[in-house]
């Protein structure tokens, strides 16, 4: 509660100094920089369930930056840590990845690019707000095999829906992954998604069953 209370402060300071010293402070007591993004995570949630009633437009925007400010500094230490871990691989396949049409929060999705091209993904990241044709213009351009929507706000993710129903009618073969605070593995069933990731590793592991249903 402590840390879910220190992190909603940091992501609402509009001054964008909070969530510098928040995630230095963490570092600091050895927390792993992914815990890190999972206290953000339930900070983001919180802001995304209080939309409309506590928190407006300007909060989700300065938490948007400030989510994107932390991932600066821990972005590097995700990647050293993977580089670590994982060892180089071969390209083995091509996945689009972006937050859908009316969100700005992207740092799952930074994470989940990060941890694919990690793994051997050509990762085309779209960035946040995007709109379905453009989803659809990406993946024909790189023939990517999977697409992959993220969508923090309960308002945002019906249009995951609406770039599924797009996707079928123009024909396109690509699987298709949901995942972020709003979404669930009901929900993905009910839009005809392929695949639910519920975080970042979760979503490596459907990717490659997906990829593996392709070929």
């Amino acid at each position: 509660m402590e840390y879910t209370i220190a992190i909603l402060d940091a992501l609402l300071d509009v001054k964008k100094k909070k969530i510098e010293a928040f995630c230095e402070e963490r570092l600091s007591n050895g927390t792993n920089p992914y815990k890190i993004i999972d206290e953000m995570t339930l900070g983001l949630r919180e802001i995304g369930k209080g939309y409309r009633e506590i928190y407006f437009d300007a909060e989700l925007m300065v938490s948007g930056w400030n989510a994107k400010k932390a991932l600066q500094i821990l972005k590097p230490l995700l990647q050293e840590e993977l580089r670590v871990k994982v060892k180089v691989h071969n390209k083995i396949g091509t996945v689009v990845i972006g937050t859908v049409k009316g969100d700005v929060h992207d740092i799952g999705k930074e994470i989940v690019d990060i941890m694919l091209s990690s793994e051997g993904f050509e990762v085309i990241d779209l960035g946040t707000d995007v709109e379905k044709e453009k989803y659809a213009e990406a993946v024909r351009e790189t023939g990517a095999d999977i697409l992959a929507m993220s969508a923090l706000l309960t308002t945002t993710r019906e249009y995951m829906a609406e770039v599924v129903q797009y996707f079928r009618a123009e024909g396109l073969k690509a699987k298709i992954l949901v995942g972020g605070g709003a979404v669930s593995a009901e929900y993905a069933g009910e839009i005809g998604a392929d695949a639910y990731g519920k975080d970042a590793v979760d979503a490596v592991r459907k990717v490659k069953e997906l990829l593996s249903e392709t070929f």
